[in-house]
């Protein structure tokens, strides 16, 4: 099978290593408790899909829910904790 790959560097920059940088990885270890959530969310929705969800369901549903809204709120929490580089000291 032939690779396929942009030529030109205005629809694709080409990087060295085609690797996350460190601050990439930086900001995915810090999303990781939320993308977690979200997939304990996606995870119980899906087990609901085709039957009626018993009061288990409904409760592992709304335990997730909370995860997910604690894991934002605790996300936005620290970003706005960290000084944004515009601000004045």
């Amino acid at each position: 099978m032939k690779s396929i790959a942009a030529l030109q560097s205005i629809v694709t920059p080409w990087s060295d290593g085609l690797e996350p940088s460190g601050a990439e990885l930086d900001a995915i270890e810090q999303e990781l408790p939320l993308i977690l959530a979200e997939r304990d969310l996606l995870d119980a929705q899906i087990m609901t899909l085709d039957r009626t969800p018993t009061e288990v369901d409904e409760q592992r549903l709304r335990r997730a829910r909370r995860r997910v809204l604690a894991a934002r709120a605790a996300l936005e929490n620290r970003a706005a904790d960290l000084p944004s580089s515009g601000d004045a000291a």
